[in-house]
């Protein structure tokens, strides 16, 4: 039996005709496809008259080919083997099916944001596949200006660096992270100067560091010991005592055991930023996701 075409497609006189000879019927096809057996018997004349040649032969065994047919025959199979495959791969695109969205991100974001995103999403595209990548923003930024991720998530500063075209969503606070230990812990609020004057362990956020950034604005100098990507890492080195830490307080929301998080009365705060390297050639599903979590996170 050929291969059915979908309903839903349109149909060349190249697949009607090898449909055709495939079922040794004009009246088979038309009924299968939709067609009147006039209309079927005119494409097949169309595709003679375009090729010049008689193609066909009907007789009481049915619809067979003529040596020039025959000679013609593997070729328009394979015309219509690959406009098959062209419109699978366009209703594959448009329906997003098997598409992968690359996306870099970080700790907070990977943790809070995206899941609930993802599994809506997947819902409605369950054959897309997410690969996440994570970093700090000036990472993220690079990757994305150079193809490696469709879509990331940064900082404005790193987005706007990179060229990219992005979307800010609300406002993440820091938080000052310290050992219960610690005399700090003592206190309902603490400062900038207060934390200058610990151990200090930093997060890498890349070359726009808001920690740093607010220490300067406040003229201090923080007392860095050690310098991690990871903020679980960071959390585990504060409840050994290693010293005190700011952190994001979406990514702290669940850890707070075995620490004692306090608020920083300079409140300093980053702005998440999904960025994208251009909109006219984004790949289908990852413009699709990056609307849908503008629509669904603001």
């Amino acid at each position: 039996m050929p291969q059915q075409p979908d309903a839903q497609a349109r149909y060349s006189r190249y697949a009607v005709f090898v449909d055709v000879v495939e079922e040794g019927s004009f009246t088979k096809v038309a009924n299968r496809i939709g067609y009147t057996q006039s209309a079927v018997s005119q494409t097949v004349k169309a595709l003679e008259r375009e090729l010049g040649c008689t193609l066909v032969e009907r007789g009481r065994d049915g619809v067979t080919l003529t040596k020039d047919g025959q000679q013609f025959m593997p070729y328009l199979q394979a015309v219509a083997r690959d406009e098959r495959a062209l419109a699978e791969k366009q209703r594959e695109v448009q329906g997003l099916g098997r598409a992968s969205i690359t996306i870099g991100t970080f700790t907070s974001v990977s943790r809070n944001l995206l899941p609930r995103p993802m599994l809506d999403f997947r819902r409605l595209y369950p054959s897309v596949r997410f690969n996440l990548r994570q970093s700090e923003y000036t990472s993220i930024a690079e990757w994305v200006r150079t193809g490696e991720c469709d879509l990331g998530f940064t900082n404005l500063a790193d987005a706007e660096s990179a060229g990219l075209e992005s979307h800010s969503f609300g406002p993440d606070r820091m938080m000052a992270v310290v050992p219960p230990e610690n005399p700090l812990a003592k206190k309902d609020e603490l400062t900038l100067a207060d934390l200058a004057t610990q151990p200090f362990i930093l997060l890498d956020e890349g070359r726009e560091s808001v920690t740093l950034h607010a220490f300067e604005q406040a003229g201090l100098s923080p007392r860095v010991c050690y310098e991690v990507t990871d903020d679980y890492s960071i959390l585990a080195m504060v409840r050994q005592g290693l010293g005190v830490t700011i952190l994001y307080e979406m990514m702290l929301v669940g850890f707070e055991s075995g620490v004692v998080v306090r608020p920083i009365r300079e409140e300093p705060r980053r702005t998440i930023t999904l960025g994208w390297r251009n909109s006219a050639t984004l790949p289908l599903a990852a413009r699709r996701f990056a609307e849908y979590l503008i629509s669904e996170l603001g």
